[in-house]
This record gives C-alpha cells, structure tokens and sequence, in this order.
C-alpha cells in the first residue's frame, strides 16, 4: 500500500518516511504544500498524511482541493494545532482523522491501518490474496503456504502482494522497482534479482509448484505452470 507524506520539516518527514517503509509501505515524501497536491492528484495512494502549516498551500487548502476534485483518499491531519476548533475543521473539510504532535508512532500506525481497513470493507476479497496453496493476508501480514506460515521481511511482503495482485503478467525489472522500492531501475543493480530470489527460497523452493517463473529478456510472472 501507497503513502503520501507532505511534511515541511526534514527530521519529521524523514522520520515517518523511515518508518512507514519498514512496516510494509511505499512512501512518498513531499515539503511542500504545491508538490504534495501535485503528487495526491497525478498519482494513487491508500492514504495522506498531512501537516496542516506547510509553504505554498497548507493543509486544508490542499484536503478541499482534493474533495472538490472528486478524490476520497483517506487523510490523516498530522500537525501541532491541537485546538479543538482546528480539529473539528479538519474532520469537517472530510479529513479521517487528526493526530496532535508531537505523537507516538505506534499509535499513527494504529490508526493508519484502522482506516485502511474500514476501507477495505467494501471489497474483502482484495485483503487476501491466492493462487494455488500460497496465500497472502494483508490485514494481518501473513503469509502461508500449504497452511506452512512463512516469515517475510517488509520488502519481500510487498514484492509478494504486487505479484499476487498481478498473477499472470510479466513485470518488468523496471516496474517492480518502481512499484516496491519507488526508484527509477538501474541496470548497474542486482537488487531486484536478488529480492526475487530470496523471495524464491521462502515460498518456492520446499513447495510444489514453483510459482514464480523468469521470463528471459523480460522479467519475472507469478503464476502456475502450464501442464505438461
């Protein structure tokens, strides 16, 4: 799942970049009130994390943009304006909720995955993905296979949930990097062959069939193997 973060101030913006990645999301960061709209409207994400006092457009002008433009995105105010006159206007301009800083991470986590949850409601299917004995939960982060719980890291938990999503379509290098690591793909590296493998040895390799086929030139697909 997707996050956009717009946080003006570097240590706090790096500090929840940092730590949403580690629980299993894909973050983007942006300073600014202008770049964060810009990145919320040309791209999708699950959710928003905004600072109310950011340069440029602050965060009411950019949430009344966003609703007026259509876009249900849920946002979480994340902010020192602590009146209650300021709270009541965030969730009144259709924020999900309001988080005073300076906050505990443990409960911005919390809350952030309570709301992708309730949105999850409308389409249950999507929270647990199969293909053949290989299952993946991901309200809860776990995954099986042949009823076998295996142990990912949050990379290979998202390298996984893209597969899943896509079964039977070849991703390129390029897109898995961009997809999981949120970077341009470069040539020079190994880091996407290297996550697949170790992602191979965890859900493949004591396990009939192999699910994840490299298609030569082209890239990987996950999907079962035609039969013979």
């Amino acid at each position: 799942m997707k996050i956009l973060i717009v946080e003006d101030e570097p240590k706090t913006g790096k500090y929840l970049q940092q730590g949403l990645t580690e629980s299993g999301f894909i973050t983007n960061l942006a300073t600014n009130g202008n770049d964060g709209l810009y990145h919320a409207l040309s791209n999708e994400y699950d959710l928003l994390i905004l600072d109310v006092m950011l340069p440029e457009l602050n965060g009411w002008q950019i949430l009344e943009t966003l609703r007026k433009n259509k876009n249900e995105t849920p946002v979480i105010f994340l902010t020192a304006r602590d009146q209650v006159e300021d709270r009541v206007k965030g969730l009144e301009l259709g924020a999900d909720d309001y988080l005073i800083k300076p906050f505990s991470f443990s409960e911005l986590l919390a809350r952030i995955r309570s709301i992708l949850k309730r949105g999850h409601f409308a389409s249950p299917e999507s929270t647990n993905l199969v293909i053949a004995d290989l299952q993946l939960d991901l309200l809860r982060r776990r995954v099986s296979r042949s009823g076998k719980n295996i142990t990912l890291t949050a990379k290979e938990f998202s390298l996984l949930e893209l597969f899943m999503r896509r079964q039977g379509e070849v991703l390129s290098r390029a897109l898995i990097a961009s997809q999981v690591w949120d970077m341009n793909f470069d040539s020079d590296t190994n880091v996407i062959d290297v996550s697949v493998r170790r992602l191979r040895n965890k859900i493949d390799v004591d396990f009939e069939p192999k699910l994840i086929q490299t298609i030569r030139g082209m890239g990987y697909v996950l999907e079962l193997p035609e039969e013979i």
